[in-house]
């Protein structure tokens, strides 16, 4: 690998002398055949630029028939790369890719490589394509573009004609097919033994040229007449070996007429670029992609600061991805510490999952005392602790086990090099590590607790669908992804999605069907819930009046009928400027009583599960900026007749009538939560309400958009809090969902975090579905279904499918739904994951302390057990006394094991409060 001295020495020239130079070497060339360029250069030739040159150490490469592609992705394996194209024996080139803005940037090879470029912009993508239009050729490796935006995937993924589809969980053999289409790949040494990943075909023109050697044989390498798609990480020791790798890399230019003969050396001029080179820039970083999963601890962090939300939209607050560490120079203390905590807490995840896979999949169920005899008869007849280190040893043959203790050794190693001041081989080692654990993290098998797993879908998709039939197919998607609960938009910006009586107009792109009816229909033959999810307040989009070829302006047909019932700014404008919404006024008794015969409609006329409201609250605002609302006729009048003044005229300056003016607003919201949930709830009973909320801080919630939602939690009001806790990165969500999920007030609801899927790569969405796991969540829910592609799907389906049959209602209770049967089970889970490690010698516990873990751990199976048969005061009651004192001990028995595993025994304890959650919603829903 060059130093970064000599990556950052570049070319100083103005472009126009950097042309000059370009063609009074290119003329010098054809003039001096057989002449090297480095005696070129120091010809009489270029005389008048020789001071000129002595600042380019790094020139371009006019004539390298190979361009290699460098970027912030293969950073860390570059050494292993380099070797092996000096191995291969090719002239190539080295294109800088965070510099790559345009076709002309890519340079003039004959052909390009992509090792394992996992992420790239929209311009980059746009150079390709356009270069590749103009006749160029590709190679590419390992899982490209799968941290790139949706958007770009799909672009990619027609492009290439194939796309990384997921990773083999072992090493298998790669075979060649001996095809007449194909002859390239006949040559000997391309056979071996490799960890790879399944390239999937997606094209008319794609043809696989090998296979690995499985039952189905997956396709391994996949070509078009424009691209060679290998699928493994290309120069990684440890995936393939170095004669492999080169053997396959000659074998694919070949196909493209560029033969090299087998031990040939690289010129020196493979050290050029392609293109001339700007100075390098801090997109070059040896970071991870941007959108790549972070990581934090379990320990309670504090609110995020309104400063770390973006609100370019923010009725879409996700939280930005946080700055990396820089790619160069010292890291310090803090970031050093960050980084360890990161990894360590990845680890912490990845191993948590592994349990859970491994438990679940075992013959190991015993009754934890039943389990804890035998650990104890096993530790007696080993005193040496043989039996011990063999089953730690048994436990590292998946690759999954070896990618845990790879990335524990490069986590040491992280910390060595940080001591000893290597920061350019720390940076190396904790990039491998996530690298490590993200391609192997566990989901090749069921893990799936009994939880919630809901999932939005929305208004674009159903419109999509036009057919029952077309919507049949999404929910049988969703049945076998193991998804238990749909929101099903209902009622967007004030078109009901089914032929209304009480709303003026249905929509119109689905006029002639009923959505809601069939979906209705869909779900229950599934085994799924299906609630209704429609928006409140928010009347008009103008983004969405485009789609219904109406004005840009059109305030919705029920504003249109009712302009009285809209709700103003202070400057007495209906759309609110960031999010381009209206929004009718909560004050108003005709907008209340309009609302609620809508929502009476859905419960009464369709057999919705559930109801959820949306933009239940007032828009975004400012106070600070003068930018607020709430102030129709209505809201005035009422307000001045509690006050004797004007709301216009009241100014945040004047704290305490400020105040009251906002807690007005707040109370028109309340109130109308409280008469939903009576309403509703005394005609359905069984009607689950759920609520879509803001995590931001409540004291800036309530001054922004007046939106009081814990106290709906905790008066009862709503069974299911649904915080959109939508994060770029794992961290990013643990900060935002965190806090919500520790609040002992909050019982009396379910809190249900929310991810966003969009530009959410998808080992990122199966990150943060672990983290939530691991919290004391009871579930989660994905935004949306537009956003739910078919790679994470699979992994869904994999990890938390129903395995028998799609069409029968899976047989693990829905919290919400059955909260006893549901806490039984999710104890059962882990009294599964408990003797699973004591059968295998990984409990760190004495006697007297394992006699008395067995025996309570018994007491509240039993208990809970009970409870969920045969439901009563009594049985809740003594569960719930059973669960504290049982809580209480396990932090002390379990502080052996703690100091070994200290992630995985938070795990433990915060399942345990999951189950306490439970039975406290329990207590006030089991006999309304």
């Amino acid at each position: 690998m060059r130093s970064d001295s000599h990556v950052n020495r570049q070319c100083d020239l103005p472009r126009k002398q950097r042309e000059q130079l370009k063609t009074l070497l290119k003329g010098s060339l054809h003039q001096m055949a057989g002449i090297q360029r480095r005696k070129i250069l120091i010809g009489t030739v270029f005389g008048t630029f020789i001071h000129s040159l002595l600042l380019l150490p790094a020139a371009w490469a006019d004539t390298a028939r190979l361009g290699v592609v460098r970027s912030p992705e293969n950073e860390a394996y570059w050494s292993g790369i380099t070797s092996r194209l000096v191995s291969a024996g090719v002239d190539y080139c080295v294109v800088d890719f965070a510099q790559v803005q345009q076709a002309s940037d890519l340079g003039n090879p004959q052909l390009l490589f992509l090792p394992n470029i996992e992420q790239l912009k929209s311009s980059q993508l746009a150079a390709l394509q356009e270069w590749m239009s103009q006749g160029g050729r590709v190679i590419v490796s390992g899982p490209v573009g799968t941290l790139s935006q949706p958007e770009i995937r799909n672009r990619l993924r027609s492009l290439l004609g194939a796309y990384w589809g997921f990773a083999l969980t072992k090493p298998s053999e790669l075979e060649p097919l001996r095809t007449n289409t194909q002859t390239w790949v006949r040559q000997s040494g391309l056979a071996s033994n490799i960890q790879g990943g399944v390239v999937i075909p997606a094209g008319l023109n794609s043809v696989t040229a090998a296979v690995w050697d499985q039952s189905d044989n997956p396709p391994a390498v996949v070509t078009t007449d424009k691209s060679t798609f290998f699928g493994w990480r290309w120069g990684i020791d440890g995936v393939a070996s170095r004669e492999v790798d080169s053997a396959w890399l000659r074998a694919a230019l070949g196909r493209y007429g560029l033969t090299v003969a087998a031990g040939a050396k690289a010129p020196t001029q493979s050290q050029q670029y392609c293109a001339p080179s700007k100075a390098p820039t801090a997109a070059s970083a040896i970071t991870p992609p941007a959108n790549a999963p972070q990581q934090n601890t379990l320990t309670p962090p504090t609110s995020s600061p309104p400063s770390q939300i973006a609100q370019t939209d923010p009725d879409d607050v996700v939280t930005p991805t946080p700055s990396l560490p820089r790619r160069t120079g010292a890291i310090t203390a803090t970031e050093a510490r960050a980084m360890d905590q990161e990894l360590e807490n990845l680890i912490g995840r990845f191993e948590s999952a592994l349990l859970a896979a491994n438990a679940t999949n075992s013959n190991v169920d015993l009754q934890t005392g039943a389990a804890i005899e035998q650990f104890l008869v096993a530790s007696a007849k080993d005193t040496s602790g043989t039996n011990a280190a063999q089953a730690a040893s048994q436990g590292l043959t998946s690759p999954a086990s070896r990618a845990v203790a790879e990335a524990r050794t490069a986590l040491q190693n992280f910390r060595d090099a940080i001591a000893s001041k290597d920061y350019n081989r720390a940076r190396q080692q904790w990039i491998e590590a996530r690298r490590l654990l993200w391609d192997n993290y566990p989901t090749d098998r069921r893990l799936a607790q009994s939880e919630i797993r809901a999932i939005w879908l929305d208004r674009g998709t159903i419109v999509t669908a036009k057919s029952e039939q077309d919507l049949a197919r999404i929910f049988d998607k969703l049945a076998a992804a193991g998804f238990n609960t749909v929101f099903f938009e209902t009622v967007n910006a004030s078109y009901p999605i089914y032929p209304s009586r009480v709303a003026p107009e249905q929509n119109p792109l689905v006029r002639g069907w009923d959505p809601l009816k069939a979906a209705v229909k869909l779900a229950h033959e599934r085994g799924m819930e299906l609630h209704a999810w429609v928006w409140m307040f928010a009347a008009a989009n103008q983004r969405h009046n485009a789609l219904m070829n109406q004005p840009i302006n059109y305030t919705g047909p029920v504003l249109t009928a009712h302009p009285d019932w809209a709700m103003f700014d202070k400057q007495g404008r209906v759309f609110e400027q960031n999010t381009k919404k209206a929004f009718l006024d909560p004050a108003n008794p005709e907008v209340r009583n309009y609302l609620m015969a809508l929502l009476e409609e859905i419960a009464t006329n369709y057999e919705v599960d559930g109801i959820q409201l949306d933009y239940i609250r007032y828009p975004f605002q400012d106070p600070s900026a003068n930018q607020t609302f709430g102030y129709s006729p209505t809201a005035r009048q009422q307000f001045k007749e509690l006050t004797g003044v004007d709301p216009v005229n009241v100014s945040p300056r004047d704290r305490n009538l400020w105040q009251k003016w906002t807690d007005f607003r707040i109370r028109q919201i309340d109130s109308f939560v409280a008469t939903v949930s009576q309403r509703l709830h005394s005609q359905r009973p069984n009607l689950i309400l759920s609520a879509a909320v803001f995590p931001i801080p409540r004291s800036e919630r309530l001054q922004r958009l007046q939106q009081n939602w814990e106290d709906w939690a905790i008066r009862g009001y709503i069974d299911l809090m649904v915080p959109m806790t939508y994060s770029l990165d794992t961290k990013g969500l643990q900060k935002l969902a965190q806090p919500l999920l520790v609040q002992p007030s909050l019982g009396s609801s379910l809190i249900l975090p929310g991810i966003r899927l969009l530009n959410l790569p998808d080992i990122g969405a199966v990150d943060q579905i672990q983290l939530l796991r691991d919290l004391p969540a009871g579930g989660y829910a994905l935004f949306a279904v537009e956003n739910l592609d078919a790679n994470l799907l699979n992994i869904l389906s994999r990890t938390q499918g129903v395995q028998e049959n799609v069409t029968s209602r899976s047989q693990s209770p829905i919290p919400y739904r059955e909260p006893f049967s549901a806490a039984a089970a999710r104890y059962a889970t882990l009294q599964r994951e408990w003797s699973f490690l004591l059968a295998n010698q990984q409990v760190l516990i004495q006697e007297p302390a394992s006699a008395e873990w067995g025996k309570q751990a018994d007491a509240l199976s039993v208990s809970l057990n009970q409870l969920a048969a045969e439901p009563s005061m009594k049985n809740l009651l003594l569960a719930q006394r059973l669960l504290r004192s049982f809580r209480t001990d396990f932090r002390k028995w379990m502080q052996q094991q703690a100091s070994r595993q200290p992630y995985q025994v938070q795990v433990w304890d915060n399942r345990l409060a999951t189950i306490e959650r439970l039975l406290h919603y329990g207590e006030r829903t089991a006999w309304d």
